[in-house]
């Protein structure tokens, strides 16, 4: 026994490769499995271990848990970790990071799984199980049958020394199953309070090692959160059933168990589960959309506890400060994504009103309107950065997303229209008149305009005409300056675009 544990710690020494150190505070790590991309659910369980590490000065970790193979979907692991760099939770040990405490993947990690599995054979509180596929199958059959709860009937456990050593003489194969015992203690949940599953009453002996030498869940995650100093773990609330089972296989091998807190589910509006067939809760959807990572953020803990308070529109620094663990509430989280919207157009407004955050989407505003009017001789007045600038900051709290700039609506701002003087003149015989007043109005009020004031001289100018109406001097103006008969006010639209950039439209239109 004491061999086996020596040989079990070197198999568990320092990993390889360059990283951070353990922080001063609670080491908290996120363990998705890599067999597809990183969904809203996943990314809470992230945050909150996260903002957990940050509030107490510790140490968040990555460990990508792909015990089971056949799920493994290729560049998953990569893609999850991207994720959470986009959604600005990255984590301070990660297999991409390195770190004292690696291989950050559990596929790397087999040789340790094996030792700790020859730990418990060598202490009797696991065992050799010989028992076919077929053979469990049939078990399974036969508790469905008879209406039951598919268990393992523990045939194996029984085997006698004599009979396992004839068994391997013979080359059968075998896996390793834990002995589950009753008496389990109860445990004090961070969430749900004081909680104790008399697991031996209601499941066969679990498999903890598989015959390709790969570990089940169980035991992977025990050992890992063992050496890698694993203090506090915080996941979904599904597992709190097998915590007890977890606790005893801490017992079986003479270890401290972590604190456990078990976070609520993240549901539909509805109640119902996330879908995730439909492709719509996964961050790599919402990051193509446009949205911002603080609104997901937000959105997500919003709808759920742990927060002094629960405004809209937090960012992750007032989410750090206001978490307690203890005000997490054993209730579902009930996610209304037909809100997000908002929570970007929050998001964004403060963007758009921070001088260093709005530097970047000038950029990523020129990009997009390249990518959706390049073909449509953009002119390069409409690329200049002041020009961008001026257009988010006027549009700034009127839009949810940045691509809305570079819709339909808003195509006037990219492209002048082809509008001819006929087209404004069935609209009224007074085109070159109202255009001389338009002029002359956008020249006197070149330095300041604003769209309140801009209407009260709109009105004024219509009442120097001598029979256009008003509503067909700003049908007049829309066609001219948009070559659209809806859209914005046309009080909006001049404020936007600018004095030179209406004269110009103005001249454009009255000359062709």
């Amino acid at each position: 026994m004491a061999r086996a544990l020596r040989a079990l710690r070197a198999a568990a020494g320092p990993g390889p490769g360059p990283g951070p150190g353990p922080g001063p505070g609670p080491r908290v790590r996120f363990g998705p499995s890599p067999t597809g991309f990183l969904h809203l659910g996943g990314l809470r369980t992230a945050l909150y271990n996260y903002i957990f590490a940050k509030k107490h000065q510790g140490t968040f970790i990555l460990r990508v848990e792909d015990t089971d193979q056949n799920r493994v979907v290729p560049g998953a692991a990569e893609g999850i970790e991207d994720m959470l760099d986009w959604a600005g939770i990255p984590p301070d040990e990660s297999p991409r990071r390195g770190g004292s405490f690696g291989p950050y993947q559990q596929s790397h990690r087999l040789d340790l799984y094996k030792r700790a599995s020859e730990v418990l054979l060598e202490n009797g509180t696991a065992y050799r199980c010989f028992c076919t596929p077929q053979r469990l199958e049939l078990l399974k059959k036969e508790a469905l049958r008879n209406q039951q709860t598919p268990r393992y009937d523990n045939r194996c456990r029984h085997l006698t020394s004599k009979e396992v050593a004839e068994k391997l003489s013979q080359g059968f194969e075998w896996i390793v199953r834990f002995r589950l015992e009753k008496g389990v203690e109860p445990f004090r949940d961070l969430v749900y309070g004081w909680s104790k599953h008399e697991v031996a009453d209601v499941e066969g002996d679990p498999v903890i090692l598989k015959g390709d030498g790969f570990p089940t869940y169980h035991l992977a995650n025990v050992v890992d959160d063992h050496y890698m100093g694993i203090s506090h773990v915080l996941r979904g609330t599904e597992w709190l059933t097998s915590t007890s089972k977890h606790l005893l296989l801490y017992r079986a091998f003479g270890w401290d168990p972590p604190q456990f807190g078990h976070l609520p589910l993240l549901l539909n509006k509805d109640g119902g589960k996330l879908s995730k067939r439909q492709g719509d809760i996964f961050l790599e959807r919402f990051a193509q959309d446009g949205y911002l990572p603080e609104a997901l953020l937000d959105i997500i803990t919003h709808c759920g506890s742990g927060f002094a308070e629960n405004q809209m529109g937090r960012t992750l620094e007032e989410l750090i400060l206001q978490f307690e663990i203890g005000r997490i509430t054993t209730h579902s989280a009930l996610l209304d994504l037909e809100k997000l919207p908002e929570f970007n157009r929050i998001h964004l407004t403060r963007q758009i009103e921070n001088e260093g955050l709005r530097q970047k989407l000038i950029r990523d505003l020129q990009l997009l309107v390249e990518s959706v009017y390049g073909d449509q001789h953009v002119d390069k007045e409409v690329l200049e950065k002041n020009y961008v600038e001026r257009v988010l900051l006027l549009r700034k709290g009127h839009i949810s997303l940045l691509k809305n700039l570079v819709s339909c609506d808003y195509s006037y701002l990219w492209v002048r229209p082809s509008v001819s003087r006929e087209q404004l003149q069935t609209i009224s015989a007074e085109v070159d008149e109202i255009g001389k007043l338009v002029t002359g109005l956008m020249r006197r009020q070149a330095a300041v305009l604003t769209v309140e004031e801009l209407n009260k001289d709109l009105k004024s100018l219509q009442k120097q005409t001598r029979e256009t109406k008003y509503s067909s001097v700003m049908k007049l103006l829309r066609l001219a300056l948009s070559g659209k008969q809806h859209g914005p006010s046309v009080a909006e639209m001049m404020v936007t675009l600018g004095p030179t950039e209406v004269c110009e439209r103005m001249h454009k239109a009255l000359s062709s």
